[in-house]
């Protein structure tokens, strides 16, 4: 009773720690793109060297083993790491918190698009009936957003590409390399760090306004050091929660998230929003819920057809 206790409580524990970081860094980004006009490549290549002095200390503690893995092999996944969170956060910077959550909710339509094309792999007809509400639901969205701007849209669709592109690769990778989340962002983060560390100079300013040698405040270093601590805990909150949790938890608990994050970005950003743009939220929560209940029975009837097997 008090091992089952006390397991119960680590994964409270791990849940409240996902819940917090994967909202707050949302809302950390865009206060400093908002407040202090800190750059966008910076903050990313900051989040990278963070998350990778976090598993080194991570792999001191035996939270997980490193594996040793040819750098040649995971080159474009790194390039596609430094894409998908650069122009994410591109995305975050230049559209509303709604445009931009909405958006990422495209992911899933597009990772269906390129395993059908490129990998051959089959979905049913009810799982490709959910992507209608969720794309028209995003498409609602942005259509009444009164801040829409092309620029944004652009990011965030450039945005869901290469994320979509990460997401596929990187599940291909591990069955590939045979390697786990942590070992793969392990090499994956110095790999991204250094490609960008080679970019930052050719599109932002090393010094002087707006820089990062500029003349920031001890405010604006700190909240940025504290983002990229948030951007760890995420990553890592992530990894335990599949290790120790059920599929359902984990999706259930990304919905609940989803919600509380377009909530708050109305409430502490005060985002305009229209009723059109309201029902175009609820179509694709209604959507995304349609998509995790049928993805999760027929993994369901996927598991009961092999324990039938003789």
């Amino acid at each position: 009773m008090a091992a089952s206790f006390l397991a119960n409580r680590r994964i409270v524990a791990g849940l409240l720690v996902n819940l917090f970081s994967s909202i707050c860094i949302v809302f950390i980004n865009k206060w400093i793109y908002v407040h202090y006009g800190f750059p966008n490549m910076t903050l990313t290549l900051v989040h990278f060297v963070v998350t990778w002095l976090g598993l080194y200390f991570c792999q001191k503690m035996d939270v997980f083993a490193p594996k040793s893995l040819p750098i040649r092999r995971i080159v474009w996944l790194a390039l596609s790491f430094c894409g998908f969170v650069a122009f994410t956060n591109l995305s975050l910077q230049n559209n509303s918190i709604g445009t931009y959550q909405l958006a990422k909710a495209m992911t899933t339509p597009v990772i269906i698009l390129i395993q059908t094309t490129y990998y051959k792999k089959t979905f049913s007809t009810k799982i490709k009936l959910t992507l209608v509400p969720i794309t028209l639901g995003v498409i609602l969205n942005s259509y009444y957003d009164v801040r829409f701007n092309l620029l944004g849209i652009v990011f965030a669709s450039l945005g869901v590409l290469v994320t979509s592109l990460y997401q596929v690769w990187v599940g291909a990778k591990q069955h590939e390399l045979q390697v786990n989340s942590m070992q793969l962002l392990y090499y994956q983060a110095p790999l991204s760090s250094a490609f960008l560390l080679c970019i930052v100079p050719l599109f932002e300013p090393l010094t002087g306004s707006g820089g990062i040698f500029g003349p920031w405040s001890l405010p604006a270093l700190m909240t940025v050091l504290f983002s990229g601590v948030v951007a760890f805990l995420v990553n890592l909150s992530i990894y335990w929660i599949i290790g120790n949790t059920s599929p359902v938890t984990y999706n259930m608990f990304g919905h609940f998230k989803f919600c509380i994050t377009l909530v708050g970005g109305y409430l502490l950003f005060h985002d305009p929003l229209s009723l059109n743009q309201a029902l175009g939220i609820l179509c694709t929560l209604a959507g995304i819920l349609s998509y995790t209940h049928f993805k999760l029975m027929e993994q369901e009837e996927g598991k009961s057809r092999l324990a039938q097997r003789p």
